[in-house]
């Protein structure tokens, strides 16, 4: 059986390795969004940055009480709200001028993103339940990620083929604004169990 103390050092040398993919692949998914006017792309590059923020705020409070902990896990329900609100303004002004996304730039990213977080999902997955909601957050952010990335690759795909229009990247990257809010609440909830368990 792992001792404790391998399993955090394990836990924190994962978390590092996440932040610093998480943070890499914003900087790729923000320029394509830019470039080519993608409000899905827009919404998950803002998600790798926040998800890029959780796992340096879990990397800085592993070791801590559970209650402090719990402060913390509170604070990231917070934190994964930012991406949605941000997603719900580019998609205001994506309304008002409804140009199609570049639809092969916009699946190449996405695949790219989808690569990026089941590496990160896998990585977590060993850690889910360490750490209380610090470690839940972060596993659900990869974990949802993903499921975006598929859907701003469908969102390419039918771009390209179907339907040459801008809603299919405006609808999924409301989507993932609202899988943002429902992960807020999951750990916001976990996070309110640990700290009346240790209260």
């Amino acid at each position: 059986m792992m001792r404790p103390a391998m399993g955090e050092a394990g836990l924190r040398r994962a978390v590092a390795l996440v932040a610093a993919l998480n943070l890499s692949y914003f900087g790729v998914e923000f320029a394509v969004a830019v470039a080519i006017g993608s409000v899905s792309l827009f919404a998950d590059s803002i998600d790798f940055l926040e998800d890029a923020s959780i796992n340096l705020l879990i990397l800085a409070a592993l070791g801590w009480r559970a209650r402090n902990r719990a402060r913390v896990g509170m604070m990231l329900a917070a934190i994964l709200l930012v991406p949605g609100l941000a997603t719900l303004w580019t998609a205001w002004e994506k309304f008002n001028a409804p140009v199609p996304p570049q639809a092969l730039a916009l699946s190449l990213t996405g695949l790219g993103a989808l690569a990026v977080n089941l590496a990160c999902a896998v990585v977590l997955a060993a850690y889910r339940r360490q750490s209380g909601s610090l470690t839940r957050a972060a596993f659900l952010s990869a974990r949802n990620d993903a499921v975006a990335n598929v859907a701003i690759v469908t969102a390419g795909l039918v771009t390209a083929f179907l339907w040459r229009s801008a809603w299919p990247d405006l609808l999924v990257g409301l989507g993932i604004a609202a899988m943002n809010a429902d992960a807020a609440r999951e750990v916001w909830e976990a996070a309110r169990e640990e700290h009346r368990a240790e209260a």
